[in-house]
């Protein structure tokens, strides 16, 4: 994949003055590097894979390597606060659907009309969250995601690690240093309601 060098500098800029203006919110001081989005994507199947959606979408650091992985016909949904942010993903990936709060997807869903999703990919900064924020966020994700489906987020501490075990089953945890900062990629899978 090609990556036009002026416009990974102007992302990297973007990023580190939306994280100086609001780093609760950003979690980063750069984009995603793409051994953190090569790592977050490779146990989705893409040949299988109907519905995602992108939770943090940023500067599309992740977002390119999902278009560049699914199927013609999959449905990608991404969320991304900052309007800014969320113009230019709207710009560069104008076949995606774009909202801007993760904790309306289950209505974001019913506009789509998506039933569910089978795999969520999170880039959001969960510990940056008070606890009240983040049990809403979760129980937007499991009525959101098909039973069995997966939850891949990336965090920069092991933090959410039991708040998603009550959820979910936690498949691996790996590890990825070539990230600024490092970071801990969490692949989840939905435990089916009995």
């Amino acid at each position: 994949m090609m990556i036009n060098v002026n416009s990974w500098k102007q992302g990297k800029l973007l990023f580190l003055n939306k994280f100086l203006r609001s780093p609760r919110q950003i979690g980063s001081v750069t984009p995603s590097s793409k051994f953190l989005a090569k790592k977050m994507l490779e146990s989705v199947p893409w040949n299988e894979a109907t519905s995602v959606a992108e939770l943090g979408a940023g500067t599309g650091a992740i977002t390119k390597y999902i278009q560049a992985a699914k199927k013609k016909a999959t449905k990608v949904i991404l969320f991304e606060k900052d309007p800014y942010m969320r113009e230019q993903l709207q710009e560069h990936y104008p076949e995606f659907s774009s909202y801007e709060d993760s904790s309306y997807l289950q209505a974001s869903l019913h506009t789509e009309a998506i039933k569910q999703l089978d795999c969520i990919i999170s880039g959001l900064p969960f510990s940056n969250f008070p606890q009240t924020m983040r049990d809403k966020l979760m129980e937007q994700i499991l009525v959101s995601l098909k039973d069995d489906g997966l939850f891949i987020a990336f965090q920069y501490s092991l933090q959410m690690r039991s708040q998603l075990k009550e959820h979910f089953e936690i498949e691996k945890i790996t590890f990825v240093p070539l990230n600024v900062p490092p970071a801990f990629v969490y692949v989840c899978r939905k435990k089916e309601v009995r």
